[in-house]
């Protein structure tokens, strides 16, 4: 339904393009799926009908997500011809046994490779994904996979602990004692190694999840972090425009359906409260090395919030899980194992 998908998305692009009135687009992201099985031409028809109808006069960065078995010399030497600046590469592991327990198409060989060819090609500007808490990972394999990323040149990178969505193969082969579940003390233990090992290989924390060496923060995610507005585009995609959040219809022949059938949008909406708002910068504002504000809070806010945020810091701040400095919250290394739950307690 590839064709029929591009269509879709199409059409949502020209019945969305006043959702944003006035606003500039710095980046522009493929992700969210496999949007490495688009060719190159699919790409630039749908990167002229985004240039056609946005403000991208201050395009920053264009990032495609890819799966390493997808990055051929001959694919990348097409995509040169694209807006394409940056590419998101899920390599998960540089370990065939961590990428066989979950269930990954590719192996360590084709990671490895994909990250070389795109880099041959031209496209030095790369982020690669890594999953730590893998039943097998020991730490020293651990941190060989953190090695790769110096040894490879990857200027970013983002870590997860490996989760078990229900409904996927792992949840049922764990469920039936076919395989090893995930240890929780692991994946918290290879965190804090993760913090260490890219201390040490110069690369800032400056999000959870998301480390990178100086000057090469991801602009696109950061924006998410910072309250910066922005409309997605297709299946399950969310959009915000600080007052409200509206997502897509998580299934492609019904989304296909409402936008190419029945002409509509296949999107709920909920219109944010201010304290919803606020809870919200809470929440990301803490996952980042910025820290939370004190004083856009009392600003935007008022000073009764501000107050209130403080005082509930305090038991954090004994724990030695929060910090204050100049006048914004901001989170230990301690604190980064607890950051959802500190929040949560911040909430107003």
């Amino acid at each position: 339904m590839k064709e029929d998908m591009i269509a879709a998305m199409m059409a949502e692009l020209e019945m969305r393009s006043n959702y944003l009135p006035e606003q500039t687009i710095e980046t522009i992201y493929f992700g969210g799926g496999t949007p490495s099985v688009l060719s190159a031409d699919e790409i630039k028809q749908i990167t002229a009908h985004i240039y056609k109808l946005y403000r991208v006069e201050k395009l920053q960065e264009f990032t495609l997500e890819a799966n390493p078995d997808d990055l051929t010399a001959q694919y990348l030497k097409e995509l040169r011809d694209t807006a394409i600046s940056r590419f998101s590469i899920g390599v998960q592991s540089f370990r065939d046994e961590d990428l066989q327990y979950m269930n990954r198409a590719h192996n360590a060989q084709q990671a490895d490779r994909a990250i070389k060819t795109a880099q041959d090609a031209g496209f030095g500007n790369l982020t690669i994904d890594l999953i730590y808490g893998t039943p097998g990972l020991t730490d020293a394999a651990w941190k060989h996979n953190l090695s790769m990323i110096k040894t490879l040149g990857i200027p970013h990178f983002s870590s997860y602990a490996l989760t078990v969505e229900e409904g996927t193969a792992l949840h049922h082969n764990i469920k039936r004692n076919k395989t090893t579940p995930v240890d929780p003390a692991q994946a918290a233990g290879q965190f804090e190694i993760l913090m260490a090992e890219a201390a040490n290989m110069g690369y800032d924390h400056y999000e959870i999840s998301n480390l990178a060496l100086p000057g090469h923060h991801a602009i696109h995610n950061t924006n998410y972090w910072m309250g910066v507005p922005y409309i997605g585009i297709g299946p399950s995609a969310h959009s915000y425009n600080l007052q409200s959040r509206s997502w897509n219809i998580a299934n492609n022949a019904l989304y296909i359906k409402s936008m190419l059938a029945e002409h509509k949008l296949p999107l709920e909406t909920e219109v944010l409260t201010p304290e919803q708002q606020l809870n919200e910068y809470l929440m990301t504002s803490l996952r980042t090395m910025w820290g939370c504000d004190m004083e856009k809070i009392a600003t935007t806010w008022g000073a009764d919030y501000s107050q209130q945020i403080l005082h509930d810091a305090e038991r954090c701040v004994e724990r030695g899980q929060l910090q204050l400095k100049d006048k914004k919250l901001i989170l230990t290394d301690t604190g980064k194992l607890f950051a959802d739950n500190i929040a949560g307690e911040l909430f107003v």
